[in-house]
């Protein structure tokens, strides 16, 4: 340490030793609790264990078929480490070296200046760096694996490493150390209590909180913008937002999110609210909210969400309105469904959809990223069974495998400076809304798990039927603008731009910069990041890089963008509506009841 992080001189020995003693008795209890819950559990977990302990077997096989690779590895590893050594030996005699290895651009791990100026720290920094790259290289190089096995192990071996991480650890992250060591210890006490909470909140289970539980109250703080419930079913409540402008667009527009989380995303707070924006635009806007499904709607269907959502939506707005012409937007699984329901009306001569709007929505599922790995066979048959048994896919699930795919910013961040600092989460309504999560009804989530991720039956023409009706893609007419995002973890935008080529409409594709959230929550006043537009209109080009080499890069918010391309087929202005009709009268305000349904 160097003097300027605080004396250590002044510590109490014997305060800080009572303090460490109180923490290993906690800690011990802790473990014991945990443990008993554990077996109490009802779990399947041996066959998570099966699947994984054959995956690495396969691999370790094919590593052991080529010695000669592996022995050079080895070597290449044992050379960094001695130039390691000589660096750092260099270091500690007042030489300046050049170091063996640094963090990657975005790693935030490291970013103390103890990393970098104590030349302990900076060893056990590159000593790790050194390892992790040693073991992502002899994963990447082994040859004999599919694909997709190659990519299963070495996204589990990112798990393991990431875990490993030195800046996880009390004894070598320099900033908890020196923490400990300034409150004598309190940050581990507090982080300790707050790993309890956690664990009690989960029911055994640890729920790591991304930010305060109580920073934000859906409906007083997030979920904001005026509106009234017109209606509701089973599996969701429609909303009607009130106008703000004397005259409106004549089509209204209405939204269909997913229902792996919760409508308010899309309406966060009013500085980044999608809906807000689109009511003072001069739009009549409609949301769908869906329910939190619990065991008894267990088996709800993917037609069930199509029926009573997006086209009993049509309906309502139908009646309220007057107008038998909308603009539909859909966000990821909801813009999945929309296209499902594009197809549907298609077959069935409903002109009711005028336009399609898919935020960030896969259609295409050849390639869709890492949460492939989660899907195969055998997992999905783990998965059901699970599911059988509980009616439902548990949101807690959901969410972790979501965590799982940036686990350095969404798992091991919140765990350093909740459980090692001891400190509260920063609260922000992003994250408030991402621990917010939702159950899978067990029937809905098999089908599209099975037809989508697994057989990618969507794109094919009949491949799936829904209520009957043989979905086909290809006979989507109305016009759709396509918002994809650059850095997208979750639906990747070369998957996204193949499920756009499906549609033989005159297809707008657009590509944010940012992620599946940030790049579309990127409101203009906050002047952020880009977009990327291809002047060609009608047929997007067959290859993805074609159509960015010709594209122009745009300054900030591609809302302003969608608003022109909205406004071509808004119809022309009419006097602001009403909220609510006769025989769909207001049920309650804004947000609604079915939002505030929690998972746990």
């Amino acid at each position: 340490m160097s003097q300027s992080q605080g004396p250590t001189s002044q510590v109490d020995p014997e305060k800080l030793s009572n303090s460490m003693l109180e923490v290993a008795g906690k800690s011990q209890k802790l473990v014991q609790d945990f443990l008993s819950r554990q077996e109490s559990m009802k779990t399947i977990s041996g066959d998570d264990s099966r699947h994984m302990l054959q995956l690495f077997q396969d691999f370790y096989a094919r590593l052991m078929a080529d010695p000669v690779a592996l022995v050079q590895a080895q070597m290449q590893l044992w050379q960094n480490y001695m130039s390691l050594m000589q660096n750092t030996s260099m270091r500690m005699m007042g030489i300046q070296s050049e170091s063996s290895v640094k963090p990657g651009a975005g790693d935030k791990r490291f970013k103390d200046a103890q990393w970098e100026e104590n030349p302990l720290f900076d060893f056990i920094k590159q000593s790790y760096l050194l390892t992790a790259d040693h073991v992502h290289n002899t994963v990447a190089n082994v040859e004999g694996l599919d694909d997709k096995t190659k990519r299963k192990v070495d996204f589990y071996t990112r798990q393991f490493v990431n875990a490993m991480s030195p800046s996880n650890f009390v004894a070598t992250n320099p900033e908890v150390l020196q923490k400990t060591i300034d409150t004598g210890g309190q940050n581990l006490l507090d982080g300790l209590n707050k790993l309890l909470e956690d664990l009690e909140r989960g029911n055994g289970e640890l729920k790591i909180r991304m930010t305060k539980p109580d920073a934000f109250e859906v409906g007083k703080d997030v979920a904001m913008t005026p509106g009234k419930v017109v209606h509701q079913n089973e599996l969701m409540q429609l909303i009607q937002y009130e106008p703000t402008t004397e005259n409106v667009a004549k089509r209204p527009i209405i939204i269909t999110p997913p229902w792996i989380n919760k409508f308010y995303i899309l309406d966060l707070r009013p500085a980044n609210s999608v809906v807000r924006w689109l009511v003072e635009q001069g739009h009549t806007v409609f949301i769908i909210s869906w329910r939190n499904p619990t065991p008894e709607l267990a088996e709800k269907s993917f037609d069930d969400y199509m029926l009573e959502g997006p086209l009993t939506a049509l309906d309502v707005v139908e009646e309220i309105t007057g107008e038998s012409e909308m603009n539909m937007v859909g966000y990821c699984l909801g813009g999945t469904l929309l296209a499902c329901t594009l197809a549907y009306c298609a077959e069935k001569g409903d002109k009711r959809p005028q336009s399609g709007t898919f935020f960030v929505t896969l259609l295409d599922f050849e390639n869709p990223g890492d949460l492939e790995l989660f899907i195969d066979e055998e997992q999905l048959d783990v998965l059901d069974k699970q599911m059988g048994e509980r009616g439902v896919l548990k949101g807690s699930q959901m969410a972790t495998a979501m965590n799982m795919l940036r686990d350095n910013d969404l798992i091991w961040s919140f765990f350093v400076n909740n459980y090692l600092h001891g400190e509260d989460p920063f609260p922000f309504d992003l994250l408030y809304w991402n621990q917010d999560s939702t159950n899978m009804p067990a029937r809905m989530h098999s089908f599209y798990l099975r037809n989508m991720y697994l057989k990618n039956r969507l794109r094919e023409p009949g491949g799936i039927t829904l209520n009957g009706v043989p979905i086909d893609l290809s006979k989507i007419a109305a016009p759709a603008y396509y918002i994809s995002t650059k850095e997208d973890h979750i639906a990747p935008w070369l998957a996204t731009y193949e499920g756009a080529k499906l549609l033989s409409s005159n297809v707008k594709f657009t590509l944010g910069m940012s992620g599946h959230i940030a790049g579309i929550v990127n409101p203009p006043s906050k002047n952020k990041y880009g977009y990327w537009t291809n002047p060609e209109s009608g047929q997007i080009p067959a290859s993805p890089d074609d159509w960015l080499e010709k594209s122009e890069f745009n300054e900030g918010s591609w809302w302003p963008d969608w608003q022109r391309w909205l406004a071509e087929l808004g119809g022309d202005e009419v006097p602001s509506r009403k909220v609510g009709s006769k025989k769909h009268p207001p049920i309650e305000d804004a947000p609604g009841s079915y939002v505030r349904e929690r998972h746990d």
